[in-house]
């Protein structure tokens, strides 16, 4: 996961600067939760800042320097808000902390980074061991449903496009995506198209894999791992679940 982010590090807060629609849920949560949250995979803090203007307390870990080295640049434009944020980078199956976390978060499609079960396994008895007795875990996924029941499609599709604060060049943003059913892998080339200021075009492109859960199977696995599926949403508002949902929002407890 790491070297993904890597390469995309200084695009991603320009790439996501419309991804909001998720952090009043979050606030929800945490308003509900009175000790420290875990922002599991932060990033550039985009839900970690969130919390904190909330006043609320929040650690988070990611495994990429690159995208931490952008949350410390936006801690030192905000230095107020170091008081109730902490951070580390690392593997949170080798999160040693004292303090249980009373809320923990697998934000926007986090969980789908883990693709074999060892690794779900090892994630989940993680989480269960440092959860506080009347904590939650929340995951937050696509729902696979509409994935899989489109038609198959390799031709490149133009995702976004949005400047580089730091170079003020323009990105043009492409997949070419594979959908492997029997795996419940997405395989995407992410294209990034960098126009300069005298019309040269850089082209990165930066493959990546997602693993897609279905419900029964995510149940099935958090039970394994002592949780146990409280409640399940269908997007970040809290409608219910269904076939056609846009998301697959589950919310879980130690067993």
């Amino acid at each position: 996961m790491s070297a993904f982010y890597t390469a995309v590090a200084r695009f991603y807060d320009a790439e996501n600067v419309d991804k909001s629609d998720d952090l009043q849920m979050y606030s929800r949560l945490a308003a509900a939760s009175p000790g420290e949250t875990l922002d599991v995979g932060c990033g550039t803090g985009r839900i970690l800042l969130h919390l904190a203007r909330d006043g609320r307390r929040v650690h988070g870990i990611d495994n990429d320097r690159a995208m931490l080295d952008r949350l410390e640049r936006k801690l030192e434009a905000q230095p107020h808000l170091r008081q109730l944020i902490s951070y580390q980078c690392g593997d949170v199956i080798d999160l040693n902390r004292e303090n249980k976390f009373q809320l923990v978060l697998l934000s926007y499609n986090l969980l789908m980074h883990f693709k074999d079960q060892k690794g779900q396994i090892a994630l989940f008895r993680k989480l269960r061991s440092i959860l506080a007795a009347d904590g939650q875990v929340v995951i937050d996924l696509p729902n696979p449903g509409p994935a899989f029941a489109a038609e198959d499609n390799d031709s490149p599709a133009l995702e976004r496009k949005f400047l580089d604060p730091d170079s003020g060049h323009l990105i043009m943003l492409q997949s070419i995506t594979y959908l492997d059913r029997a795996a419940q892998v997405l395989h995407v080339e992410w294209v990034y198209d960098e126009i300069d200021g005298d019309g040269v075009l850089r082209r990165m492109i930066v493959p990546h894999q997602l693993r897609y859960f279905f419900l029964p199977e995510l149940r099935l696995l958090l039970e394994y791992c002592g949780l146990r599926a409280t409640q399940v949403y269908g997007d970040t508002d809290g409608a219910p679940y269904q076939a056609d949902s846009e998301r697959l929002i589950v919310h879980a407890k130690a067993i």
